[in-house]
C-alpha cells in the first residue's frame, strides 16, 4: 500500500505472521538450594511459541543451551586432536567437568557412565555413585546423567545414581520404548527429569511420552524428547524433518509432543569417518582437526534450526562456534 506526500511515495509493508495455538512446555533443569538441590543455578529450556528464531512471530523465552560430554573413564577411541583438550583431566571426571564449565563455558555437563558397560569395566553402582558425587561437588551447573547404553546394566545403576543425587533434578537418560519403567520410577522417586528417546519416529516418540505419563502425570511435565539425531551426511535431513514435525505438533496444540528436545551431537559426529579419518586415509578431505571441528559445528547448527533446545557436544571449539551462532540468533529481530 502506498501513500503519496510532498513529492515522494511512502510504502507500508505488512509482514504476514503465523499464529500458533500452543507452545512448547518449559522444563527446569537442576535444583538450587531453595529447591532442595545444591546447584548454583537452574536452567530453563523450552517455552517457545514460534518456530526456531522467528522472533517476530512469537516468544523464545529460553535460549538453546550446550552441554559438554564428560565420561567416567578415559575414552579409548577419541582421536588425538579431541583428546588434547582434556588429556590433563581424563582420569578425573570431576576435574574434566570443571574444565568444561570454567574454561570452555559449558551450560551443563552431560556425564556418561561408560565404565559401567559389562564389556568394558563393568563398574558397580557404588563406583558410579562415587563419581557422580565428585562431579556434583566440583561444578554448580545442572547435570545430565547417562548410563552405559546397555539396558540391563543401566537398570542396575541408574536407580542408585538417582537416589545418590536426590533432589538435584538431574536429567536422566535414556528411557526407551522397551526399557523405560525403571528409569521413570527412579526419576519419580528422587525428583529428577527424564529423557525419552525414540528412534527417529514421531509416532514412537508420542507413544513413549504417553507410557511415561501413565506412570506419573507430574513426571510427564519433566520430559525432554530425544528424537535421535544423525550427523551431517548420515541422515541429518531426515532427523531434521522429524524434529520439525514434533515442533509443529507442539505449536498446533498436541501436548504429547510439547516438550523441549535434546540431541547427542558429539556422539553421532565423532563415530563417523568424516570426523575421525586422517588425511592419509581419505586424501582430498582436508586435515582431520579442521574437518572434525566443522562437522560437529555444522551438524549442531542445523539442528538448532529444527528446534533443538539442548545440544550435547564434545569439541570445545565447535561448542564455542555454536554458542556464537546462538548469540546472534537470539538477538531481538523485532522491527
Amino acid at each position: 500500500m502506498g501513500k503519496r506526500g510532498k513529492g515522494e511515495e511512502q510504502i507500508t509493508v505488512e509482514i504476514y505472521k503465523e499464529k500458533h495455538r500452543s507452545q512448547v512446555r518449559e522444563v527446569v533443569l537442576g535444583a538450587a538450594g531453595g529447591g532442595g538441590g545444591t546447584r548454583s543455578h537452574t536452567i530453563k529450556v523450552g517455552g517457545e511459541t514460534t518456530l526456531p528464531f522467528l522472533h517476530f512471530e512469537g516468544e523464545i523465552p529460553n535460549r538453546p543451551v550446550i552441554a559438554m560430554e564428560v565420561w567416567d573413564m578415559v575414552p579409548a577411541d577419541w582421536p588425538d586432536n579431541l583428546k588434547a583438550f582434556f588429556s590433563d583431566v581424563y582420569s578425573d571426571p570431576a576435574a574434566w567437568a570443571k574444565k568444561c564449565v570454567d574454561l570452555y563455558g559449558a551450560d551443563l555437563v552431560a556425564l556418561r557412565f561408560k565404565s559401567a558397560d559389562p564389556e568394558i569395566r563393568d563398574a558397580s553402582a557404588k563406583d558410579c555413585t562415587a563419581a557422580l558425587k565428585k562431579v556434583l561437588a566440583a561444578v554448580g551447573v545442572p547435570l545430565i546423567v547417562y548410563g552405559c547404553g546397555k539396558g540391563d546394566k543401566d537398570n542396575e545403576i541408574m536407580g542408585a545414581l538417582a537416589e545418590a543425587a536426590e533432589g538435584e533434578n538431574l536429567l536422566l537418560g535414556v528411557a526407551e520404548p522397551d526399557n523405560y519403567k525403571s528409569l521413570a520410577a527412579a526419576a519419580m522417586a528422587y525428583r529428577h527429569s527424564i529423557i525419552a528417546q525414540s528412534p527417529i519416529d514421531i509416532n514412537i516418540a508420542k507413544q513413549l511420552n504417553i507410557l511415561i505419563s501413565e506412570m506419573s502425570s507430574s513426571l510427564f511435565e519433566r520430559i525432554v524428547i530425544d528424537p535421535t539425531v544423525a550427523a551431517l551426511g548420515y541422515g541429518l535431513e531426515y532427523s531434521y524433518s522429524i524434529m520439525e514435525r514434533i515442533r509443529f505438533g507442539a505449536l498446533s496444540g498436541d501436548r504429547i509432543l510439547a516438550m523441549p528436545m535434546i540431541g547427542n551431537v558429539g556422539n553421532e559426529v565423532w563415530s563417523k569417518k568424516e570426523a575421525t579419518g586422517s588425511a592419509d586415509e581419505y586424501p582430498g578431505w582436508g586435515e582431520q582437526p579442521e574437518r572434525s571441528l566443522a562437522w560437529e559445528a555444522v551438524t549442531a547448527t542445523a539442528l538448532l534450526q529444527a528446534g533443538m533446545d539442548i545440544l550435547v557436544m564434545r569439541h570445545p571449539h565447535a561448542a564455542a562456534l555454536v554458542k556464537q551462532s546462538i548469540d546472534e540468533l537470539m538477538r531481538d529481530h523485532n522491527p
